[in-house]
């Protein structure tokens, strides 16, 4: 956990790294270019959720797998997947395979959302009232329930053959597993608005919220003295969102995307260069950056 002294040291650098980040830039190579591109609030939690889910691998290979699923749906997918069937689901799916998921296990997500939306006329009602009941995880849990239990799988099975990676794309938020792609999801409903969140949904408060925990964040913030966990679960995303409270305790996570984006673009290499530290905003706080580049 983040000390005090060294959360008023870190806080200006990160305020500095977020100002330096090329955002625009970014995120092209960021999976929420997609959801940009709708205004009506059904269809961005539609489409967010939708590429939060299939946003594993590389970019430049899974953004064009929901483009060509976001195409299908039309103009508004929001309105597309309350009005979806499974005949009408098996027709904009077939073909459809990216890594672990079939036709079936999209679906379920797709005709879950609907069920979702026809009932409540939003995806944050679930989340909110898990939320207000145990926090951010039970609100997730919420959500994923929901979904699941709003497509009916047996007929989907019979329709578009079996499912295959459906705890992939719908996982657990009680399982060991940081729910790196659900908690992404929530970043951009909740916080914000601004160039890359959303700050669509007001019942969830942007302080609850607990970073999305992939390899670039979790080497970063290891470097940055966020965290000392090694792991990639749920108690190592809590420990840097509660470090990351003490340099934000109104929102936390506003640091994700360009920590995130400063790793996915070379500025933090996976193999660190003393090349690198010497350019690097953060490398008086950074333990890797000092040892390679010396203080600045």
């Amino acid at each position: 956990m983040l000390s005090a002294a060294r959360a008023q040291r870190l806080g200006p650098l990160l305020e500095q790294l977020a100002r330096d980040c090329a955002v625009v830039e970014r995120t092209a190579a960021d999976p929420v270019e997609l959801v940009h591109r709708y205004r009506r609030r059904d269809d961005i939690e539609v489409a967010g959720l939708l590429a939060t889910s299939l946003a594993y691998g590389r970019p430049q290979v899974f953004k064009p797998v929901v483009e060509k699923v976001l195409t299908g749906l039309g103009k508004h997918p929001g309105a597309a997947v309350a009005e979806l069937d499974v005949p009408a689901a098996r027709k904009l799916l077939q073909g459809f395979v990216y890594r672990f998921n079939l036709p079936a296990d999209l679906a379920v997500l797709l005709l879950g959302m609907g069920a979702v939306l026809r009932t409540h006329g939003t995806l944050e009602a679930p989340v909110a009232r898990g939320v207000e009941q145990g926090g951010i995880r039970q609100g997730l849990s919420a959500l994923v329930a929901e979904v699941r239990a709003g497509a009916p799988l047996p007929e989907i099975r019979r329709a578009l053959g079996p499912n295959r990676g459906l705890a992939h794309l719908l996982p657990n938020p009680e399982a060991a597993g940081a729910s790196k792609r659900l908690n992404l999801y929530l970043r951009w409903m909740v916080r914000g608005p601004d160039a890359v969140d959303f700050g669509l949904w007001k019942k969830v408060p942007a302080s609850a919220l607990v970073v999305p925990l992939d390899t670039h964040i979790a080497r970063l913030s290891k470097h940055l003295g966020l965290t000392r966990r090694r792991d990639l679960g749920w108690r190592t995303a809590q420990e840097i969102t509660g470090s990351l409270l003490r340099l934000d305790p109104r929102d936390p996570v506003r640091f994700d995307f360009p920590l995130c984006h400063h790793g996915m673009s070379g500025g933090c290499p996976v193999r660190p260069r003393a090349e690198s530290c010497k350019r690097c905003v953060l490398r008086s706080e950074c333990a890797v950056g000092r040892r390679l580049a010396g203080p600045p």
